[in-house]
Parts: C-alpha cells; structure tokens; sequence
C-alpha cells in the first residue's frame, strides 16, 4: 500500500487505477500519467472566492439538469474523441476548484469520468503555471468547451470558451463587470460578489 510519496517513482507514468489505490496525506493530480503535487491548502482567499461561486451555483443549478461540484473532486480527462475509459487506461486526473457537467453518463462514484462542460480555477500564488499552461492546454485538449481562470488579489476574471478546438479569449470581467457564461447566458454573476 502507498502511504508516503517518497514510495512513488516521479519520473513513472501512472494511471487512475494506480492513483485510486494510494493513500497520501498530500493532494496530488495526475497529468498524462506524471504526479503532480498540489500547492497546500488554499488560503483564506481562495476559499472565500470559492464559497461565494458555490452559494450562486446553487441557486442556478438546483433546478436545472446540469450539476455543479467544488474541489475535492476527481475529473478524470482524455483524447475528447474516444468512449469513456477503464481506470487503468486512464492516465490524468485533476481536481479543478469548480466544475459543472451536463452529461449525467459522465458521473459515476468516483466523481466524473470525462471532460466537464465549464471548469473555473481559483489562482493560487503557489499554482499558477500549472493553471495558466498546463491545464489550459490540457482542458483545451480535451474539450472543456468554457474555462475561467479566477485572479484573486487582481479581482478580474478570464473567460475562455472553445471554438474549433482552441480556447478563445471570449472576456476579461473586473470588479464592476456582470460575468456571463457562455454556456449559460442566463447566469449573470456580479464580479463585486465573488471578491467581496
């Protein structure tokens, strides 16, 4: 049984399946098979961003079929063309801060077995090249079609959607802005609230 980082090789490609059988006390994610750490708990900030996008998605989505779900939570990615996976032929998953998933197929006990429809990342000062360049290129990869980045102490927000395959900047929102999906134009987020 792995218990302790130190048990793993970081330079061996592992797969869910592996990762499903490890009991660490750090967060860890997988990308293409390769362990990556995750930076220590949020801080303060993070979570109050976090919780007031939890309270709005509530409201907006306990009636609609789509559902929404807060970190920790497993989403497991690959090549967007291929059917839904076995564990062990399954080599990245990511625990995003908020994701939402239309496809009820994508939900199993383990959290979601596909790309979700829209995925926010709450910026952290320990993560932000891995948010920026890797999981960018990862969700954009996979067919996350709307990705927001969420910049805490800037209190702007960066919306991507996905238009043939590639991210497109769609809007930068700043604190005096109304924040609207692309997914879900009927969701008008006010910008003030989620840095308040």
């Amino acid at each position: 049984m792995i218990t302790q980082l130190s048990q793993l090789d970081l330079n061996k490609t592992y797969s869910y399946a592996d990762y499903l059988t490890w009991q660490l006390d750090e967060m860890v994610e997988l990308i293409k098979g390769k362990i990556m750490l995750m930076p220590p708990a949020p801080n303060l900030k993070h979570q109050r961003i976090s919780a007031d996008i939890n309270g709005m998605f509530y409201n907006f989505f306990k009636t609609k079929k789509c559902q929404f779900f807060a970190a920790p939570f497993d989403v497991r990615l690959y090549d967007r063309k291929k059917s839904i996976l076995a564990n062990k032929e399954i080599f990245t998953v990511v625990q995003p801060d908020l994701c939402v998933i239309c496809n009820p197929e994508f939900l199993d006990e383990q959290g979601c077995n596909g790309a979700p429809d829209w995925i926010i990342e709450i910026l952290s000062k320990g993560n932000s090249k891995r948010e920026l360049q890797t999981k960018y290129e990862l969700y954009q990869e996979t067919g996350v079609m709307e990705y927001w980045l969420v910049y805490p102490y800037e209190q702007t927000v960066h919306q991507f959607v996905l238009e043939n395959g590639l991210y497109q900047l769609k809007k930068m929102y700043t604190t005096d802005d109304i924040a609207v999906p692309f997914l879900f134009p009927t969701l008008a987020i006010e910008v003030n609230e989620i840095f308040s």
